[in-house]
């Protein structure tokens, strides 16, 4: 298995680095330099950027948008992106709705949708999580009826990210009651203007409001809007699951976050903040940091390998997730480290301000996506057939 990148890959990073060195905006490397929260106009025209370029929807079928780009490429591609400090787009267009409409989607469903989507002239969000119903999705309840041409639906979903911003959205409702848990669920889009839906904000512990409650009472909803099979709507969502988990590693994030660090200490000591046994310490934890950043580079790249050559990868998507979101909060703790005592003695540093709130914020990441517990229990079963 050959990890090394070829001359032909070194000179696609050479191209996309040039690109993206280039294309995006001052303001926005900024922004995400200093942690700054991005407006939906930010990660709007960010997108279209990538769009005009056909950068925007990459790993999409080459007839909807993509690129016929190598799975190596694809991960080079993701990496640079996050070494230059540009924003990801709309995750919820590129990474969930677009796959899924591509596989599954009509072909009215692709033509309407698809094109809006990757130019995000549509905004979607995801109604998959109910109060009752996070971790074990399966036992969603939210109930859509079908009554002629139309499903009637009525429950709640939460933690829906950027619902107050969306057009659209592409979720899970419960259409029969009969059977196993799994069954009688069906994915399907509905307009955000329809009358009886009601988002309600929820305020998270870093101040910010992504997160909302959105209510649904006799919401109808046209049949023409399932996406797959009535009844199968939970084949839809492993699917889309699979991909999400997939890009939840981050490593380029990780690797920017880690030279910010090593940036923000050089910084620290030359001003004599740190003590020498401070620096110490710290050069300890980031060489513990690296090394397992390094590990998980590894595990990616050989699943890029195995994708390369056929090979399937199912079970390390939840190997990737649980451990690349568990680098991104050790990161989020050194940096709230270094913003602790000594950083708050110093004046004109922009990535202070952001240290706690940063911090607060990335404990999400170990739960969304499918909790990490869980993910241990697929690794477990799959992998080691316990």
């Amino acid at each position: 298995m050959n990890l090394e990148f070829t001359p032909e890959e070194i000179a696609f990073r050479d191209e996309v680095r040039a690109f993206f060195r280039e294309a995006l905006p001052d303001d926005l490397r900024r922004k995400m330099i200093n942690r700054e929260h991005l407006e939906k106009d930010d990660t709007v025209r960010w997108q279209r950027i990538l769009n005009a370029r056909g950068w925007a929807v990459t790993h999409w079928p080459v007839a909807y948008g993509g690129q016929p780009w190598t799975p190596a490429q694809r991960y080079i591609f993701q990496e640079e992106m996050a070494l230059a400090h540009a924003p990801e787009g709309s995750p919820f267009n590129v990474n969930m709705i677009g796959p899924v409409l591509c596989r599954f989607g009509t072909d009215e469903q692709k033509r309407r949708f698809l094109a809006a989507t990757a130019n995000i002239d549509i905004w979607w969000c995801q109604g998959f999580s109910e109060p009752g119903a996070g971790s074990d999705l399966a036992s969603l309840k939210t109930s859509a009826v079908r009554d002629g041409d139309h499903y009637v639906l009525n429950g709640q979903k939460i933690w829906t990210t950027q619902a107050q911003h969306a057009d659209w959205m592409f979720g899970l409702f419960r259409t029969d009651n009969s059977g196993r848990k799994q069954q009688g669920i069906t994915f399907l889009l509905l307009d955000m203007r329809t009358p009886g839906i009601t988002v309600r904000p929820i305020e998270t512990i870093d101040g910010g409001h992504d997160a909302n409650e959105v209510f649904f009472d006799d919401v109808r909803v046209p049949v023409a809007n399932v996406v797959g099979e009535e009844g199968k709507g939970w084949d839809v969502a492993k699917h889309l699951l699979g991909s999400e988990r997939s890009g939840i590693a981050r490593i380029g994030l990780s690797k920017e976050r880690l030279s910010q660090l090593r940036s923000l200490e050089r910084r620290l000591a030359a001003e004599g903040v740190l003590t020498p046994a401070e620096r110490e310490r710290l050069a300890f934890k980031l060489a513990e940091v690296e090394v397992e950043l390094r590990a998980l580079e590894l595990t990616q790249l050989r699943v890029v390998s195995a994708d390369a050559h056929g090979g399937g990868a199912h079970a390390a998507a939840s190997i990737l997730k649980v451990k690349g979101t568990e680098m991104q909060q050790r990161m989020t703790e050194l940096v709230l480290e270094l913003a602790g005592p000594a950083g708050l003695a110093t004046a004109g540093y922009d990535w202070l301000a952001a240290a706690a709130p940063f911090y607060f914020t990335m404990r999400k990441v170990s739960i969304f996506g499918g909790s990490n517990e869980i993910q241990k229990n697929i690794i477990a079963k799959t992998m080691l057939g316990l």
